[in-house]
């Protein structure tokens, strides 16, 4: 293998394509496939291969790099892959798929020799488009070096959580921060309708906490894109926003904790998801405090 592995990206949606397409621009080879082939067919203008099948997009790559929707997904996948894996192929998982089936995940790995790493994504899209993403991973140090021009060409930075992907270390950090992005989504959304409900502008709330310890550039960026109407292009959807949520109080369950916020925030994407903002950015779960009607 030269310094420059092939890589196959497994799922070309929001961040599996701009993730695939700073592959390209790294000189990597790059094989892509997605279920919709809709979505994977832009890439070939960036130099991908797009691939018909999970088996022909993963044959002779170097690394394999999922990104799908989450973790049942990414194993369907990779059992329709698995007569085209060699053993020794590094996969690198970044779904985010929560702490249930890593195990599962890292099973399938050890059953096809394949080197396993825990490796979620933290960012969304504008940052997987600059290559900006942080990357959390977890995986022995036998292949790290295979994957450090892969982590260098998608990230700004590679946070090494544990040698053992199988104990799911990557996974549980990232959904720590994702329970403090989800919340603070949330508590945006309902900022905003409170105001709207009270006759308060919005900027009055903005100016009163302007550079103290409760201001804060992401409240400003997701009511922003409230306010604008600018809510598509999505830069992480509603209903993936949902999915990670719910994850996140499946995991507290496990631990014996509750989580109230992150499962009253699950409950609130669902319902702007109902509501026709699936497929818009999370920050729609504004929408969930009012009634289809009003709003």
């Amino acid at each position: 293998m030269s310094d420059k592995p092939t890589v196959s990206v497994l799922g070309t949606g929001i961040m599996g394509a701009a993730m695939a397409r700073n592959l390209c621009r790294a000189g990597l080879d790059v094989r892509v496939w997605n279920r919709t082939r809709e979505k994977a067919e832009p890439l070939a203008a960036d130099g991908a291969r797009v691939a018909a099948t999970p088996a022909e997009a993963v044959e002779g790559a170097d690394v394999v790099l999922t990104m799908l929707y989450d973790g049942r997904t990414v194993l369907d996948t990779l059992r329709e892959a698995a007569p085209a894996l060699r053993p020794g192929t590094v996969w690198a998982q970044c779904t985010t798929a929560g702490t249930d089936l890593v195990g599962d995940l890292a099973a399938f790995a050890r059953q096809h020799g394949l080197v396993f790493y825990d490796a979620p994504v933290l960012g969304t899209r504008q940052p997987a488009e600059a290559g900006q993403l942080t990357v959390l991973a977890a995986g022995p140090q036998e292949g790290r070096a295979t994957l450090a021009p892969v982590f260098g060409a998608v990230g700004a930075k590679t946070v090494w959580t544990g040698d053992d992907g199988a104990s799911g270390s990557a996974s549980r950090l990232k959904l720590v921060a994702n329970s403090w992005v989800l919340a603070a989504t949330a508590a945006t959304g309902e900022v905003l309708a409170l105001a709207r409900a009270l006759g308060v502008d919005p900027q009055g709330f903005f100016d009163l906490i302007e550079g103290g310890p409760l201001d804060m550039g992401y409240l400003r960026a997701k009511a922003a894109l409230v306010l604008d109407g600018k809510l598509s292009p999505a830069s992480f959807a509603v209903t993936t926003a949902e999915k990670d949520a719910r994850l996140i109080v499946q995991a507290g369950e496990h631990g014996g904790v509750r989580l109230d916020v992150a499962a009253a925030a699950a409950e609130r994407f669902a319902r702007a998801a109902a509501q026709g903002h699936a497929d818009e950015d999370m920050a729609a779960a504004y929408f969930a405090s009012f009634d289809e009607k009003g709003a």
